[in-house]
């Protein structure tokens, strides 16, 4: 617009005699002329960005206050019954010292159990592989597909014959068209069949022979199958011909009171119906064959994807059940001293239930969370925290209690987190308010793309992008334009931040996604000519007729 200003500066410098009222439309016109050029309301234009691999952090913020009280509940996570006790009240325990057992058989035997079904999952595996080995599989396919060769090449060892036969009858002088005609126009409508049918299948098996001839066993998979499908049909025109030779030649027997004039027809017929229909038989044997090993590799390449899921599956029950055993172990998550010991020996407890409280020198923080980010906290998770009244202070520290049963209020439910300090500050004082970021997942090097891009419809998610690389964005303007609208793509998420999703399945790294589109509401076509023939005339100095 500075520009265009200044040529206006220029234009009435030079042309001091022209009217104030020509200036001013002049000015106006090319303004309006200006903002024509630059304005893009009437265009879709579309910010993408690439699929990047990225690391995710995936976290929960609470708030709450530094708690009053340094002492902490040690709950059991397990449920069983207590066989050892291993602290008193007043004893000073450090971190990760034994508090109590809870008796293991059960979480033992579940972790026998499940290496029993890794062990097996992973001996059917090996099975599978080895049974189901690619070559052994592509050595039956090529078996079936020789096979299926021989077949077609029998075949056409018994089609000539059919066809020289079939054209030899048609010749005779008692299946003339003329015979027939006397003998009345169900005689023609039966000889016209037979005819039409022979030339049917004398011309398929002319095309069919021309295929045969250029091929071997050796040749393409491709062309093998098309050629044992094309002699198949061409086998079934054969035989299709052959029966209505077959009925006209019967009802001409019949008619004429001859039969002995034509047994020798019959015969003939006979016997190519039989050695057709086996040509056919064994034509589909072939087919079937060839599909049969096809589907068989493409299934045992399934079936082998779907054991090595199995063996994953079972590796995770199996390191599941070792966690689970973990938590028959109740241990001191810091320093400190036993208040009081809340459990004797063969109580039998459950998850949730005060076995011990603990109390430490380490400043503790209590966040209230709801119920839904409550159940996404575990304890020994890290966290950042930070304080409201202490500024620029950021300190690490890690769960050590989460609320078994939360508080109602309002309708809304809530649970305590409390948060142990990893380092002490002289500058924290009981009852500051705190704000907590709690880790509950990190993925690193994993595909991932913006949040914007990612939409969801029918409980699917979905991105939009395109086949072709969008021209790049004008200078000063946000986004692309495309002559195609954008393309749905499903695709699987996994874990989230507040600007990240993590990409599991559906696109690939460098793949290009919408992250915005920017609908214009402007759909009227600019006109710019009188605008550029404006600006021209000011740059030449002087008007253009």
């Amino acid at each position: 617009m500075k520009n265009y200003l200044n040529k206006i500066k220029q234009f009435i410098t030079s042309h001091k005699k022209i009217s104030i009222a020509i200036l001013i439309v002049l000015v106006l016109t090319g303004y309006w002329g200006y903002k024509k050029i630059t304005n893009t309301s009437g265009e879709t234009r579309y910010v993408t960005a690439k699929v990047e691999k990225n690391t995710i952090i995936s976290s929960i913020t609470g708030t709450g206050q530094v708690s009053a009280s340094n002492q902490i509940d040690l709950k059991s996570k397990a449920s069983g019954d207590i066989v050892y006790i291993a602290v008193r009240s007043g004893q000073k325990v450090s971190s990760g010292s034994l508090v109590a057992q809870l008796d293991t058989k059960e979480s033992q035997k579940s972790i026998r159990d499940a290496e029993a079904n890794l062990e097996s999952a992973k001996l059917a595996l090996e099975k599978l592989k080895t049974q189901s080995s690619d070559e052994n599989m592509n050595a039956d396919l090529a078996k079936a597909y020789e096979d299926g060769f021989n077949t077609v090449s029998n075949a056409f060892s018994d089609l000539p014959t059919s066809m020289t036969e079939l054209e030899n009858l048609l010749g005779y002088q008692n299946l003339s068209e003329n015979t027939a005609r006397v003998s009345g126009n169900i005689a023609k409508e039966y000889r016209d069949k037979a005819e039409t049918s022979y030339y049917t299948a004398k011309n398929a098996f002319e095309k069919n022979r021309n295929s045969f001839r250029v091929l071997d066993r050796n040749s393409q998979t491709k062309d093998i199958d098309a050629l044992i499908n094309e002699t198949y049909e061409t086998t079934k025109t054969t035989t299709d011909a052959i029966k209505n030779m077959r009925n006209f030649v019967d009802y001409i027997a019949e008619d004429s009171g001859r039969e002995s004039d034509y047994s020798s027809y019959k015969t003939t017929l006979t016997t190519q119906t039989n050695t057709i229909n086996q040509d056919l038989t064994n034509l589909l044997s072939a087919k079937n064959s060839i599909k049969t090993y096809k589907d068989a590799f493409v299934n045992t390449n399934f079936d082998i994807k779907s054991s090595v899921l199995s063996v994953q599956q079972k590796e995770n029950a199996l390191q599941d059940a070792k966690d689970t055993l973990a938590d028959y172990f109740i241990r001191a998550p810091f320093d400190g001293t036993i208040s009081s010991v809340s459990i004797k020996k063969t109580d039998s407890v459950s998850s949730g239930t005060i076995v011990a409280t603990l109390i430490t020198d380490k400043q503790v923080a209590e966040i209230s969370l709801n119920e839904v980010d409550a159940a996404k906290i575990k304890i020994g998770q890290k966290t950042t925290l930070t304080f409201d009244a202490v500024s620029y202070l950021t300190i690490s520290g890690e769960v050590v209690e989460v609320d078994s049963i939360g508080t109602v209020s309002s309708g809304v439910v809530n649970y305590t987190v409390k948060i142990n300090f990893d380092t002490n500050d002289s500058r924290i004082k009981p009852g500051m308010s705190v704000s907590a970021t709690i880790i509950t997942d990190i993925k690193q090097d994993v595909l991932s793309i913006s949040n914007s891009a990612i939409k969801s419809t029918s409980n699917k998610s979905f991105v939009e992008t395109f086949d072709k690389k969008l021209p790049p964005s004008t200078t000063g303007v946000q986004g692309s334009t495309s002559e195609n609208l954008p393309i749905k793509k499903e695709v699987t998420t996994g874990i989230s931040n507040d600007t990240m999703t993590e990409i599991i399945s559906g696109l690939n790294e460098g793949d290009i996604v919408v992250i915005k589109t920017i609908t214009g509401t402007n759909t009227a076509s600019t006109k710019t000519t009188s605008t550029k023939s404006i600006l021209g005339q000011m740059s030449s100095g002087r008007p253009r007729d």
